[in-house]
């Protein structure tokens, strides 16, 4: 049997160290990984969309007539009184506009030769009528005479009944032609007036005549403030243009748009979060929910099916002072939430084929474990089946990840 020399011992354990050390160099290295606890809590599934601010009722005011509508906002340095955006207005007191009859265009030569040729006949019309007039007059007095010679004689039983009522009809029928002709006269002079004033030209009128019909005063309908001037210079208008708007900055609501897919999981009463509007964030709810929905072009030249949702403020007045009408938001409308849900980071979720799956720790290991899902949101998942409270998932699984690959956790992850 041959000894061992200490010299033999020693080369022998250098050489099970090299042997172990290469071992233990070839195997892999854990991967780092981020870590997340399987938690139950309160989950929130919201939908987000930018928004307008509007008053409930907006009044709008129309130009009752055609006209000329004065300038509704003049400078306030030299017309204090006039009126302006953000005026406060009063209903049946405050004037809002005022309003004054067109001006006469001006003629044509032919449209000129065909009114004076009417005005002509008219002037003739009437002349013909006073003459008539005049007859007719002539022989009232004569049948007047008849009649009182008439009952002169009836007294000496010269003439007979018959001739005298005779006279009395020649006396009344001549009566009532006269008025006839009388009423006909008035007529025809109406029609010579209307025809010289056709023939009137801007020219022709001095300023007291062109405001002798001025002028047709608009009243507020509502108390509120000007929203906006419509038409704020002087200009011509038809009747029913519009003019100005008046509301209540104090009833604001929220009409925002959202896509229908959005829409349909929206419910009235659903809670709202209300920013994005230069203040803190506040509380509404959801009033309405239109019934069709309409196309709208995206900035991406996109066609998208839209529904507009009607959101009432929770919040005082006081608490969003500042808003007025058409103020961008952003609106955040609750579409489901729950008190109690078992709940993982959506980024720990990848596919696996259809269905989702994880990748959980169990002694420093990674586990493929697939899950079944309900509802999302940005930052969180519901699990509905797959996990129980406390265990860990790996957050962004990279590839290197794989089931049964050894991981540690990335230091400051947990």
């Amino acid at each position: 049997m041959t000894a061992t020399t200490p010299r033999t011992a020693g080369l022998a354990a250098v050489f099970v160290a090299a042997l172990g050390g290469a071992y233990f160099a070839l195997q892999p290295r854990p991967v780092q990984v981020d870590l997340a606890p399987v938690t139950r809590g309160p989950m929130e599934v919201a939908v987000e969309e930018e928004a307008k601010t509007r008053v409930r009722h907006v009044y709008t005011v129309y130009a009752p007539i055609s006209g000329r509508v004065l300038r509704i906002s003049e400078p306030p340095t030299t017309h204090p009184h006039t009126l302006h955006v953000g005026d406060t207005v009063t209903a049946n007191e405050t004037v809002v506009a005022t309003m004054q009859p067109l001006t006469p265009s001006f003629l044509d030569v032919r449209t000129r030769e065909e009114l004076q040729a009417a005005a002509s006949g008219a002037d003739a019309a009437v002349k013909l009528a006073e003459a008539e007039v005049t007859r007719i007059e002539a022989t009232l007095d004569f049948a007047r005479s008849e009649l009182q010679r008439a009952q002169a004689l009836t007294k000496g039983e010269t003439i007979s009944v018959k001739a005298l009522d005779k006279a009395k009809l020649d006396v009344a029928t001549n009566e009532a032609a006269l008025a006839s002709m009388k009423a006909q006269l008035e007529m025809r002079k109406s029609e010579r007036e209307l025809a010289n004033a056709r023939l009137l030209s801007p020219t022709g009128l001095s300023d007291a005549a062109a405001r002798s019909g001025c002028c047709v005063e608009i009243k507020a309908p509502v108390t509120g403030k000007v929203l906006r001037i419509i038409q704020e210079s002087e200009a011509p208008v038809t009747a029913g243009t519009p003019l100005l708007e008046i509301g209540d900055p104090l009833d604001l609501e929220i009409a925002a748009e959202f896509l229908s897919t959005d829409a349909i999981r929206l419910k009235p009463g659903a809670l709202v979060r209300v920013g994005g509007w230069g203040g803190g964030t506040l509380a509404g709810k959801v009033t309405r929910i239109d019934p069709a929905g309409f196309v709208k072009v995206s900035a991406l030249g996109l066609e998208e099916q839209r529904v507009r949702v009607i959101i009432d403020f929770s919040d005082p007045p006081e608490a969003w002072v500042g808003l007025g009408h058409e103020f961008r938001v952003v609106v955040s409308a609750v579409a489901w939430n729950e008190a109690d849900v078992l709940k993982i980071p959506v980024t720990a979720l990848f596919r696996k084929g259809e269905d989702w799956a994880v990748f959980r720790v169990a002694g420093a290991a990674a586990l493929l474990t697939p899950v079944r899902i309900g509802q999302r949101n940005g930052r969180e998942a519901q699990v509905l089946s797959g996990l129980t409270t406390g265990q860990q998932v790996i957050l962004h699984p990279s590839d290197k990840i794989k089931d049964g690959v050894k991981v540690t956790p990335r230091e400051g992850s947990l």
